[in-house]
């Protein structure tokens, strides 16, 4: 709640105050279509949260100048009892849809228009306005001399319901349009898509696990559903987005004579349009553009089911007219579909690199997303308890290109399987009321599939984990990789392509078989000369003296980093007292919470990695030279001593570990994340969230000429 001394200041006289909220209301128009429509914010959100409150405290003191298209409308409203109908003066059809995989829709739909126009075979190819099919929610704007009056949904293409409230708070919506042009149109309902990001999507959804809420299927169904909430304030929780395609009652414009010029003029007033869209020529043209979408259909921020082919000029729309209510002047061009329906046959568990137990439905195969699926992750036991799934159910399967296919709901049991498959669009992940979430023929196992080694869970943790670690054949290649990185052990040379062939040939099984490696066998590698292999092998020797915190970071032991190995190799100072350690002991140490003693406990529990340790201290493998038993005092001046800074972005000079060892070595401590405690964010090109955070905390801000400062010169 805002205090008396920081509530915005209120103009005296109500002349005064109503220019001041119309240049409010200005600058805040402004910088909404900036974040919103433009994605290139030029405010600080602390900042257009200043403005926004400024103009709340003079509509509540001034009532009279609340306007409907005030910024302060887009928050909250009455929660309905139902929506009221509202019948479209232009009706919102359909158009024909392809259905075909191939080129061939974009050829046949070319072809057509060509007869029916009656051009002959030597004619200039006819110009198409080529566009991107949305997978959302249609939706009618209604703008009266500029200003949002009414939104409401396709419903049956003669009647729909009013959802204005809920559409105000959508932020790439205008609720006045830009421009003087706009202002002096009488009428203009435009037509768009209400659709929703797959990164807002996931991130809902991410909310929604925390909370232990129910999770939603896909982003068109959630968009469609929020929509049609009845409590505005449910529908600002979720993420929406907008993109205008084309218009339905005019009054007052004089419309440009192409569909792609209108499209242009509509952006000109501040609505969001498309940029994923071209004028093709012929069926030259629409071919190549539905290849190209194709190919980048899953780089996309959001679902698309196909794409659009509108006959460019309107005069030629005007002569090709409709049938059927449909128009003669524009197709659907459909590609594979992403989500099909198929029979959950058995649940496996697979073992990933770093660890973790993820159930894997086998599935009876199903043509999905242009390939033929029988694998689908489920994620972990909680999403599948949360979706309702069992062995034997008819589940919803859903791929998008290069992405693992995954379950994302279950069909109901219904009378007729065919009337499953036709609600298919409207399926939730749910369970019956009479139906236990808990799944009685699937447990997650107790122990490794893989190594045997015990299955562990973080308390309040969601993922099962092998504790096996550097044990664990699953893991072995990712064990190898991090034993061998820059700040664990430093073993230059030895990447992905070399572990693999170490691992896939069976030469390395556990890491003392890594330092077994002579020259002569790491030359009979693949693509491994003899001046290469004498370089691996020279790196492999080299890492054998080290100290205990690299030693202890580079076993991959889960959340212990590399502050947390320091801390550790300094309380004990030695592995036979840390691997005899409980977990009250491991408690004592310096900024270990239950969840690392736990984890570090766990991982020398297990017998095998005790003895992979053993052996490699024991067979001089790996020595520590320099002792860490106690803190070092300090060799050279601590001008951060006590201070805590933040990196982010890209530095002139300096890699973020170079920054990171002169901040350490100068007495700072390096945090990944700004809060109220931060001392300095340095700064670099390309800064990012950290950086908005302080400048909303205050936090001080340098660059790397400001880093090398403070480490001169500070006190």
């Amino acid at each position: 709640m805002t205090s008396a001394s920081s509530a915005p200041s209120v103009p005296a006289t109500a002349e005064l105050a109503a220019t001041r909220a119309a240049e409010l209301r200005e600058q805040l128009h402004h910088h909404a279509h900036l974040y919103y429509v433009l994605d290139a914010p030029a405010l600080p959100d602390a900042e257009y949260d200043k403005l926004f409150q400024a103009l709340q405290a003079i509509e509540a003191a001034y009532p009279a100048l609340l306007t409907p298209d005030s910024p302060t409308q887009r928050v909250g409203g009455q929660v309905l009892d139902g929506f009221v109908p509202v019948r479209h003066t232009v009706p919102m059809l359909s158009i024909r849809t392809e259905t075909d995989t191939e080129a061939t829709g974009a050829e046949a739909f070319d072809a057509r228009v060509r007869r029916e126009l009656d051009l002959a075979p030597t004619a200039a190819p006819i110009e198409y306005a080529a566009e991107l099919k949305f997978d959302g929610l249609a939706i009618n704007l209604r703008y009266e001399h500029g200003v949002l009056t009414q939104a409401a949904t396709r419903g049956n293409g003669e009647t729909g319901e009013d959802v204005t409230q809920n559409v105000r708070t959508i932020g790439q919506i205008p609720l006045r349009l830009h421009g003087e042009a706009a202002a002096g149109i009488a009428v203009l309902e435009v037509r768009g898509e209400v659709y929703m990001r797959r990164d807002d999507f996931e991130a809902l959804n991410e909310r929604q696990r925390e909370a232990n809420e129910k999770t939603f299927v896909n982003p068109r169904n959630t968009a469609a559903g929020a929509i049609r909430q009845l409590d505005p304030e449910l529908v600002r929780q979720r993420p929406l987005s907008f993109f205008a395609y084309g218009l339905g009652d005019v009054q007052g414009w004089e419309i440009p004579a192409t569909h792609s010029a209108m499209l242009d003029a509509l952006q000109g007033f501040g609505l969001p349009v498309c940029a994923d869209r071209a004028v093709a020529l012929g069926a030259e043209g629409l071919v190549k553009f539905h290849r190209e979408i194709g190919e980048k259909r899953d780089a996309l921020p959001f679902d698309i089911d196909g794409v659009v082919y509108k006959v460019n000029s309107r005069e030629l729309q005007r002569r090709l007219g409709f049938v059927s209510r449909e128009p003669r002047w524009a197709v659907a061009h459909k590609y594979p579909a992403q989500e099909q329906v198929t029979r959950l046959d058995r649940i496996d568990i697979q073992v990933g690199r770093t660890g973790k137990l993820t159930p894997v439905a086998k599935l009876e195969p199903v043509f999905v997303g242009g390939t033929t699926v029988s694998n689908a992750t489920l994620h972990n036991v909680f999403e599948l308890r949360r979706k309702g799934v069992r062995v034997g159910d008819q589940v919803i399967v859903r791929r998008a290109g290069d992405v693992i296919p995954e379950i994302v709901g279950r069909i109901a049991r219904v009378a007729k399987a065919d009337e499953a498959a036709a609600d298919l669009a409207g399926a939730e992940s749910v369970a019956e009321p009479s139906r236990n979430p808990y799944v009685p023929n699937f447990h997650m196992p107790k122990a490794c599939p893989i190594c045997g080694s015990e299955v562990v869970r973080e308390k309040g943790g969601i993922d099962h984990r092998c504790s096996g670690g550097i044990f664990c054949p699953a893991q072995r290649k990712q064990a190898l990789l991090h034993f061998a990185g820059r700040r664990a052990m430093d073993i230059e040379g030895l990447g992905d392509k070399i572990v693999d062939q170490l691992v896939d040939g069976g030469i390395v099984t556990n890491l003392p078989g890594l330092y077994k490696l002579g020259v002569a066998k790491l030359a009979e590698l693949e693509r491994m000369g003899e001046k290469s292999a004498q370089n691996l092998f020279d790196a492999l020797q080299k890492s054998k003296s080290t100290t205990m915190a690299r030693f202890l970071f580079a076993l991959g032991i889960r959340h212990v980093g590399e502050t947390t190995a320091k801390d550790l190799a300094k309380h004990f100072g030695n592995m036979d007292a840390l691997m005899a350690a409980t977990e009250e002991q491991l408690l004592e140490v310096k900024d270990v919470g239950p969840v690392v003693a736990r984890s570090v406990h766990a991982f020398f529990k297990e017998e095998h990695n005790k003895t992979v340790v053993e052996l490699l201290l024991a067979q001089d493998m790996i020595s520590f030279p320099q002792s860490e038993g106690a803190a070092a005092a300090p060799t050279g001046p601590q001008p951060l001593a006590g201070k805590t800074l933040v990196l982010t972005g890209t530095l002139p000079t300096l890699s973020r570990d170079e920054a990171k060892a002169l901040i350490e070595a100068a007495g700072g401590k390096v945090s990944g994340s700004v809060s109220k405690k931060t001392s300095f964010v340095v700064a670099g090109e390309e800064a990012g969230s950290k950086l908005d955070k302080a400048r909303e905390l205050g936090v001080a801000i340098v660059d790397e000429a400001g880093l090398q400062a403070l480490l001169a010169a500070l006190e």
